[in-house]
């Protein structure tokens, strides 16, 4: 009979690698997903490109002849590596010289004119121009009640995303090799993208509060929720203003921050609505918040920006406390929820008097209080009024752009609607 001997192997069984070297992993895509060239490949699948004659080679940029370059101008982008040593990745900056004319205008070539407006169009839905007539226009022609839901959320949002920006400082893709369609913004730091966290914000807090307002078909609403919030996010991609990074970060932000509110969405809706605290910490914190945004060695934007967004909520939060107290709130009657109104053209015409009254009136609100806020402050401070730099100062600059834009959300939320009323819009 014959017997076998089973012996075991004095080697001992791989051990599975230990997290910390698994860390430079996690790191390269970190840096991947942050490489400009990223973006710029994006853009010339989208039919985008650098003007013709401007090649990248090696980190430098040089004409497609490899003739020299007069007037050179000096462009960092982004690099970085992992540290086995000490164990932190790097980042650091390698310098690109391209001409002076380059830095000045953007020159690129659209190949492809259809993409081309339509992630224009869908970059323009982050823009000012966007929320000053569609936030409002829910408020107008469908409830009250949603407009004052996506204002809460979208300056949650807003403000953690500036916020994370000027703390984290991250920069934007550089150009080249990325193009840039937008300048004005050009000097804010990247991550995240607040284009990205506001379009998912509005989208998804929209479709998560309509049901018990409104009915609708829930798969449809869930479609362009996420088509709505994705045409926003890669239309940063394609102005070369985000990296993948920064877009994915400002997505995933808020969808945890939706998550993390969402079960006291009711219970904040009935402390701002019914409490005689609310209008007094709506004004205080958020102004404090002004106040207290994060300082920059440099000028930028995102402080104004971010002070215009808490005035709208601090307006906006004190004009439906007082609706309430007032007992016309100028929400849906009845069963809620409420079929979606018909379309007829006497509904469309009603529809399309009550936006450009509505949207006339906040313009014209915001010029005259700015006006005359900018005026006032510029007489306290003793500043002349043709000093391109009076505005950018913090104590012009907070105190205008609150007081302004606090007064936009006020007759938004109260007087607008009564004007409808007197005109017979509603």
């Amino acid at each position: 009979m014959t017997s076998f001997t089973y012996c075991r192997s004095s080697a001992s069984p791989p051990t599975p690698p230990a997290a910390s070297a698994r860390l430079p992993d996690m790191q390269e895509l970190l840096a991947f997903l942050q490489d400009p060239e990223l973006v710029a490949r994006f853009q010339r699948r989208c039919g985008l490109y650098l003007a013709e004659g401007l090649i990248r080679d090696h980190g430098k940029t040089r004409p497609a002849n490899g003739a020299p370059i007069t007037g050179e101008k000096t462009l960092g982008h982004m690099d970085g590596s992992w540290d086995h040593q000490d164990g932190n990745f790097n980042y650091r900056y390698k310098q690109d010289s391209v001409p002076v004319e380059d830095c000045r205008k953007p020159r690129y070539e659209v190949r492809n004119w259809l993409l081309h407006y339509l992630f224009l169009l869908s970059a323009g839905l982050g823009h000012e121009v966007f929320y000053i007539t569609c936030l409002p226009w829910i408020h107008w022609n469908l409830d009250p009640f949603l407009c004052r839901r996506l204002v809460n959320m979208w300056t949650i949002v807003m403000y953690i995303g500036q916020v994370m920006k000027d703390l984290l400082k991250l920069p934007r893709p550089p150009s080249p090799p990325v193009v840039k369609l937008e300048t004005r913004v050009d000097a804010e730091y990247g991550l995240p993208s607040t284009h990205a966290m506001a379009a998912t914000a509005i989208s998804f807090t929209l479709l998560l509060s309509a049901p018990s307002r409104v009915q609708f078909c829930f798969q449809i609403g869930l479609l362009i929720a996420a088509t709505t919030s994705s045409l926003v996010s890669l239309s940063r991609l394609y102005t070369g203003m985000h990296s993948v990074l920064d877009v994915v970060c400002g997505v995933l932000i808020t969808a945890v921050l939706i998550l993390l509110t969402y079960p006291y969405w009711e219970s904040f809706d009935s402390f701002q609505l019914t409490s005689p605290l609310s209008p007094i910490i709506a004004l205080s914190l958020l102004l404090f918040l002004s106040y207290t945004y994060p300082e920059l060695d440099y000028y930028s934007t995102t402080r104004g920006d971010t002070t215009t967004i808490l005035g709208v909520c601090a307006g906006c939060s004190v004009g439906y406390w007082v609706n309430a107290q007032l007992g016309h709130t100028f929400e849906p009657q009845g069963l809620l929820p409420v079929p979606l109104p018909t379309l007829t053209a006497l509904s469309v015409a009603r529809s399309a008097g009550r936006s450009l009254v509505g949207v006339a009136t906040l313009v014209g609100t915001r010029q005259i209080v700015k006006k005359l806020s900018l005026d006032l402050l510029y007489s306290w401070y003793n500043v002349l009024k043709t000093d391109p730099n009076a505005r950018r100062r913090k104590e012009i600059e907070v105190p205008s752009k609150f007081v302004t834009y606090t007064a936009v959300g006020l007759v938004n939320s109260i007087l607008v609607n009564r004007l409808f009323v007197l005109l017979g819009l509603l």
